[in-house]
């Protein structure tokens, strides 16, 4: 857009649809803070206590690759906008694909009208809302040549179905071999009533395998996957023989593992993915979207104690690289690191303005959206179990019988915290040792119960990439833990 920043306090409404603006398509910049602060004092003017917009650019393309072919390549080319209107504790959002000054005007419109809320009348005065000088993330740290560095649809093809091939080769009684990546390219532009003005590119990229192996009446499925922000060379840089070869391995282990049996057990949880209990069964319950629902058991205890004392967590933004990391959040807030959890003490909450408004919680960077058709809600980042004092060994060594949960697989979660994941690689533990493998194991439990069962934490915290959906649509995370004991949990089997 064209238009220099005006120099007086504010518009006469009369003034306003005379204004000249053109859409650029090539990247938000500076040269949009003058309609933006335009907009956002119409909003005002209209009795809004605070307006936000969001803009968005985004280039996805994805790639499958099944047995020796190419069978799906989806390009997604999206630009939108939407507007968030707060009038006391209320708020409402609308988005657009227009983003000329009158559809942006439009949309804005439409939002102060759903809160009982009209535009200014002709000749009233309009402020101007001062922005920020622009916060330039992508620009700061270089991220514009992120796009055209990234694989191109033709390299994506060949490395997967080299993939694909050497799975082939490391596996046995293969019945599908599925390879798939995706590459997520975004452009933002925050700007709200409170000054706000910031913008911002990310790159977020994964890919992995999916294995499918029978054998008469045994059959197994194992899958693997990887992610990373920020590195446009990813894709050529995945090391897939290393991930074939223990995808091979896990698939020949389960593939003819014994059922479990049913019943209550101590476990020990690998690391990496493993936090993904950590991250459904307790870490939703600490945003404040559950707050305001009322749906969280730890909505009034802060301060006090609710896991085992052993127990220290973190969410934050700032690991390089990782699946989950971000400069900013969708609110255009810096990100930082939040103590959840310490030594078993509930420390803070995961808030976004929305949270912070209504429940008191201070604002901790955690306001995300899928795209600009979500309004941004607190949502994890990285979210990880510290790492502990005792050595792997330990915690095994303290375990006459019980179940080693290598991999976890999907599962489901109740409103409250109730949880049951699937554990795809398994095997039991005798007198400290791993002897033979398991499989069909579920594991099944409370939030509030779990967290203090988790006894024991090793010093070999690892992370992985995850996919989170919510009220503000899928976004990316990461998962963490070191080797974690849950002293006893039940495990559904045969």
């Amino acid at each position: 857009m064209t238009l220099a920043t005006p120099s007086r306090a504010y518009w006469r409404t009369e003034e306003i649809p005379g204004l000249q603006y053109s859409a650029t398509r090539d990247r938000f910049d500076q040269s949009w803070e003058a309609p933006l602060s335009t907009l956002l004092g119409l909003g005002r003017a209209a009795g809004a206590d605070f307006i936000e917009f969001f803009l968005e650019r985004s280039n996805y393309i994805s790639c499958l690759a099944e047995d020796d072919s190419i069978t799906s390549i989806s390009p997604r080319l999206v630009t939108g906008a939407g507007v968030r209107v707060f009038r006391a504790k209320g708020d409402c959002y609308v988005s657009t694909n227009d983003l000329t000054f009158s559809g942006l005007k439009a949309a804005l419109e439409k939002g102060l009208s759903i809160l009982g809320l009209n535009l200014p009348s002709a000749h009233a005065h309009v402020p101007i809302v001062n922005l920020e000088l622009l916060r330039d993330y992508a620009a700061s740290r270089q991220k514009e040549a992120w796009l055209a560095n990234c694989s191109s649809m033709q390299e994506m093809g060949d490395i997967l179905l080299a993939a694909n091939s050497t799975l082939e080769k490391k596996a046995s009684h293969v019945q599908a071999r599925r390879a798939a990546y995706f590459r997520d390219w975004q452009e933002v532009l925050i700007a709200a009533s409170d000054g706000t003005f910031a913008r911002d590119i990310r790159l977020t990229q994964s890919v992995g395998y999916s294995l499918l192996c029978a054998d008469g009446e045994h059959r197994t499925s194992i899958g693997q996957r990887v992610g990373d922000t920020s590195n446009p060379a990813f894709l050529r840089n995945w090391n897939y023989a290393a991930t074939a070869s223990d995808v091979a391995e896990a698939a020949g282990q389960m593939l003819y593992a014994d059922y479990v049996e049913s019943g209550s057990y101590p476990i020990v949880m690998a690391n990496q993915f493993g936090g993904v209990i950590f991250h459904e069964a307790c870490g939703h319950l600490l945003e404040t979207t559950q707050i305001e629902r009322g749906t969280t058991p730890f909505m009034n205890k802060k301060g006090e104690k609710i896991a085992h004392e052993n127990l220290t967590a973190w969410d934050e933004g700032l690991s390089p690289d990782e699946f989950g990391t971000i400069d900013m959040d969708d609110e255009g807030m810096p990100a930082q690191r939040t103590l959840l959890i310490e030594n078993g003490i509930l420390k803070n909450f995961l808030s976004d303005r929305a949270g912070a408004m209504r429940t008191g919680h201070p604002r901790t960077g955690s306001g995300r959206r899928q795209s600009y058709t979500y309004a941004a809600a607190s949502r994890m980042r990285n979210t990880y179990i510290a790492p502990g004092d005792y050595a792997i060994e330990d915690l095994f060594n303290s375990i006459e019988k019980g179940i080693y949960c290598k991999k976890m697989g999907g599962g489901s979660v109740g409103p409250t915290g109730q949880f049951n994941f699937a554990v795809d690689e398994a095997y039991l533990i005798e007198n400290g040792k791993i002897t033979k493998p398991l499989k069909g194991a579920t594991l099944i439990g409370e939030a509030t119960e779990i967290m203090n069962k988790i006894s024991m934490c090793s010093d070999d915290l690892g992370l992985a990439a995850g996919f989170c959906g919510s009220v503000s649509g899928s976004i990316y995370v990461t998962v963490g833990q070191p080797h974690i004991k849950v002293d006893s949990i039940t495990v559904g089997g045969r």
